[in-house]
């Protein structure tokens, strides 16, 4: 996956996960970074979990989202702290 789709794809996963999680959105900026730190988590927890989802681009957006979705509820967690 080239430099381009990776921000693509982490800034619908960063929105998508915004949206999701309320009130924890970061801007474009901020979301496109969630995203692709959340592609990152769930490329690592899926497949410890034996989860397998769907293939091509839906599928790296809706595992991107699911990490974006922990990214940010792990954030949430340590704001209120």
């Amino acid at each position: 996956m080239g430099i381009v789709a990776a921000l693509i794809i982490g800034a619908i996963a960063g929105w998508l996960a915004g949206k999701i999680v309320h009130g924890a959105g970061f801007g474009l900026i901020g979301n496109i970074v969630v995203g692709i730190i959340g592609a990152l988590v769930a490329s690592w927890v899926l497949p410890q979990l034996h989860i397998e989802l769907a293939t091509g681009t839906f599928g790296a957006i809706l595992d991107a989202t699911i990490g974006a979705v922990i990214v940010l509820v792990i954030l949430s967690l340590i704001r209120r702290v």
